[in-house]
């Protein structure tokens, strides 16, 4: 597969059937608003390579420690600050 191609989404709007014919030979298009990404336009075919199933139970305990020893008083602290 190509590097992708960045297109402002006026200009992607204007040139879709182009772009769909150029995803369709393995061209990707990088859909840019405002100077971001924010879409691609991909050949159908990457979907069926890159779909990974995760099992969310895999990450049980890997936030361990994220706020501190005392979820409570971390939180009570995070309210505290906004009144």
């Amino acid at each position: 597969m190509k590097n992708p191609v960045k297109r402002g989404a006026e200009q992607t709007r204007r040139n879709f059937s182009a772009l769909v014919d150029q995803a369709a030979r393995g061209e990707p298009t990088i859909i840019t608003k405002h100077g971001k990404p924010y879409a691609a336009l991909v050949p159908a075919s990457l979907l069926s390579q890159s779909t990974t199933h995760v099992d969310i139970r895999a990450l049980r305990g890997s936030g361990k420690g994220l706020w501190g020893r005392s979820v409570r008083r971390t939180l009570r602290e995070l309210r505290e600050e906004w009144r």
